[in-house]
């Protein structure tokens, strides 16, 4: 592993009995990343703002007299603006996984861990959670004095002032995510009322507090203890992916100087070791000493060193976004098989999605036959089976259905109701009486099919094949 920044290693008291500093288990320090702004920290923020503001808003939007996003476990019924999916509508979600994993592989076979860096719940909490703490404790090294200093009357306040909005905002986060699986309306009418369900209360509580903890203190330890990615993610790079380099042939050897000295004359590269990239770094690390699996790729030493670069009057792209074959010289190839192979997957895979969910008929139908008995004879020839058509409205509005069927010569059907009316995201049934004559059955058991369609648009049907039964013996 490449050396990291020694001060976020550093070791305090002695675990040995000999008195060796060195322990089994290093104390890691607390990072105070150094604010920046820049380009590519403008982007970070509006991915921030665009993400939160998704996750925050969507439980309060409203479509057609419901919320827009809901997915209601004991209805077993989850609503996505106008679509109704149901427990039989799964494999799209499989397929959403898929989809999902393979654009991580092909975002970062591409580019790195954009991921990490722009789009990660972590990273993007954590830039919240950062945030209220600028705000209520000040930059970077007000805070560093702060924990080091002695509790004061403005240090209380301060610490009182970051804890009430990170609760705060933890607490809502927590109500949010369970507004996605309960009416947000009434949820928060019930928090008010303090008489939330027990299953509620449960993950309004653990969602918050694993953002309180997760954003508010672990943070960096996160990303380089406990999140899988950053381990894998080597096998997914090659030397033509996209990642922050720092251009070693440009800026060794570095050094101090003053700003209108000619560096080059004396034998000096374009890195001024400030170390500027190292405390802008929300991990801590030294990008100057290569590719570590800590770096979550979210450019703020890049922007740090464009604007060190911008006041000596020197080229920006000392730190930039490259590949391990262009800072060699060798060319960079952007658009490789892999990439390729990733991409054209994700279009097919994407496209599949699209086509399954617009061919989504809005009408389920299941066909149950009774069991007990299985058939009956009535009439003077003729045998009848009682089935059970379980038709459920996909739709966001009530709409009424009729029955048929077909598959013998001479099949009738009794069907109870004649119509049935059934309101949006609801199942209803109706009780089908089957009867065929004896003489249509070539065997004992024969395919039916029943048809189900909208009374007020008969282009929209549904069908389901199931048996008709009869006797072992039947008469040619």
């Amino acid at each position: 592993m490449n050396r990291v920044d020694e001060s976020r290693r550093k070791v305090k008291g002695s675990g040995a009995p000999d008195g060796n500093s060195d322990s089994l288990y290093a104390k890691t320090e607390k990072i105070y990343p150094r604010e920046i702004r820049g380009r590519f920290q403008s982007l970070r923020a509006l991915a921030v703002y665009a993400l939160l503001g998704l996750f925050y808003v969507l439980p309060w939007v409203q479509w057609d007299g419901r919320q827009a996003v809901l997915f209601d476990l004991p209805e077993r019924q989850f609503y996505v603006f106008g679509l109704i999916f149901w427990p039989q509508d799964f494999y799209l979600l499989s397929l959403l996984l898929i989809i999902a994993a393979l654009s991580l592989f092909f975002f970062t076979a591409l580019a790195g861990r954009l991921w990490c860096g722009y789009a990660c719940p972590q990273t993007v909490w954590t830039e919240i959670f950062v945030w209220m703490e600028q705000w209520t404790e000040g930059n970077a090294n007000k805070r560093r004095k702060m924990d080091q200093g002695p509790w004061t009357t403005e240090k209380v306040a301060r610490k009182t002032a970051k804890q009430v909005l990170w609760i705060g905002f933890a607490f809502f986060t927590g109500f949010t995510f369970v507004a996605y699986f309960s009416p947000v309306l009434d949820l928060g009418a019930r928090v008010a009322a303090f008489s939330l369900g027990p299953w509620e209360t449960f993950w309004l509580f653990f969602y918050g507090f694993a953002t309180y903890g997760n954003a508010g203190y672990l943070r960096e330890q996160i990303c380089l203890y406990m999140c899988p990615y950053a381990r894998f993610q080597g096998a997914m790079f090659d030397p033509d992916t996209l990642i922050i380099s720092y251009d070693e042939e440009r800026g060794e050897p570095r050094g101090s100087r003053k700003r209108n000295i000619d560096h080059r004359a004396a034998g000096m590269g374009d890195c001024i070791a400030c170390r500027m990239c190292v405390q802008v770094c929300p991990t801590g690390i030294d990008i100057r000493e290569g590719l570590q699996y800590e770096c979550i790729a979210c450019a703020a030493c890049i922007d740090a060193c464009d604007q060190v670069m911008d006041q000596m009057k020197y080229p920006r792209g000392l730190i930039r976004y490259t590949s391990q074959n262009a800072v060699e010289g060798k060319g960079a190839k952007v658009l490789r098989p892999r990439v390729w192979i990733y991409g054209t997957l994700l279009v097919v895979l994407l496209s599949a999605f699209v086509a399954l969910v617009a061919a989504r008929s809005p009408i389920g139908l299941d066909a149950v036959p009774e069991r007990n008995p299985i058939y009956r004879e009535v009439g003077w020839d003729d045998i009848e089976n009682v089935y059970t058509l379980r038709i459920l409205n996909k739709d966001s509005r009530a709409h009424t259905y009729t029955v048929s069927v077909e598959g013998l010569e001479g099949i009738e059907l009794d069907a109870r109701p004649t119509q049935a009316t059934v309101a949006p995201g609801r199942a209803g049934e109706v009780i089908a009486r089957v009867r065929a004559p004896r003489e249509s059955l070539a065997s004992h058991s024969e395919e039916i099919t029943f048809h189900v369609g909208r009374l007020d648009d008969p282009e929209v049907t549904r069908s389901t094949r199931t048996r008709f039964q009869g006797p072992r013996e039947n008469r040619p």
